[in-house]
């Protein structure tokens, strides 16, 4: 939780010119502050899913739904490299943040409008169940209802690698020929079960954000880090949103 600059510890600096440790508490990383870019985050991704959205239907009405697949790979592709970048770069956050949430929000526009157009209204669902998610977990956290002990953080980081390598398994599998992992996308019992279990994982990784933004601010990590923090929320929000969309789907396809 510290920046490269070694004098940035338990929230003080030592002021040279008195000899005295005083606290900066406009340089370091707070609640309110990482709301408030979570919050301009969640806005900019928004703008972008509502263009890719209206792109799609525009598309569709010329008989031409394809037009949009740039934008879904664009948004993917240039989405994960960003990510990278700004986990491999913190303190380029306050950039490569926003930038994030843009090529999202065209990768989530154009996706959500698929999904709506064969079951309508399933975006309004998802988002709901996403955000009621966000809130219910939240409230858990504050009051000690949820703790984010070190076997909680290690048994979440295991399970969420875990779905990551099958995720990419399945991939390499098809990018080979191979049929992949059937469960991972049909609406039988066991895909049913799978898209539930892997909801959940993504859900609690909520908490593991908590604890990083609380420790942070604890610790008295630099200004910078709100925008990395509200980086991180937004990936799991993106996450546990596209696995909403992908079990209620799944519900739906049996009705």
């Amino acid at each position: 939780m510290r920046s490269g600059n070694p004098a940035l510890k338990d929230n003080t600096f030592l002021d040279l010119g008195s000899g005295t440790l005083v606290r900066n508490d406009a340089g370091a990383m707070s609640i309110n502050g990482t709301v408030n870019k979570t919050a301009l985050l969640l806005v900019i991704t928004l703008a972008g899913a509502l263009f890719t959205w209206s792109q799609f239907s525009t598309a569709m009405a010329a008989g031409n739904p394809g037009a949009v697949m740039p934008y879904v790979w664009g948004g993917a592709i240039g989405g994960f490299v960003v990510a990278l970048v700004t986990v491999f770069k913190k303190e380029w956050a306050m950039y490569t943040a926003p930038l994030y949430a843009v090529l999202e929000g065209l990768f989530l526009g154009a996706v959500s409008a698929m999904f709506e157009l064969r079951f309508p209204g399933i975006v309004m669902q998802a988002v709901g169940l996403t955000f009621g998610t966000l809130a219910a977990l939240l409230m858990a956290y504050r009051s000690g209802l949820i703790k984010a002990t070190e076997n909680f953080k290690l048994g979440v980081v295991a399970a969420t690698g875990g779905i990551a390598l099958l995720y990419l398994v399945n991939i390499g599998m098809r990018l080979f020929g191979f049929d992949g992992m059937g469960f991972i996308h049909e609406s039988s019992l066991m895909g049913i079960a799978f898209s539930g279990f892997v909801v959940v994982i993504a859900a609690l990784n909520l908490v593991l954000d908590f604890d990083f933004i609380e420790t942070g601010v604890e610790q008295g990590a630099p200004k910078y880090m709100e925008w990395y923090a509200a980086f991180g929320l937004l990936v799991t929000l993106i996450w546990l949103y596209l696995e909403m969309l992908r079990l209620l789907s799944k519900l739906q396809s049996r009705n």
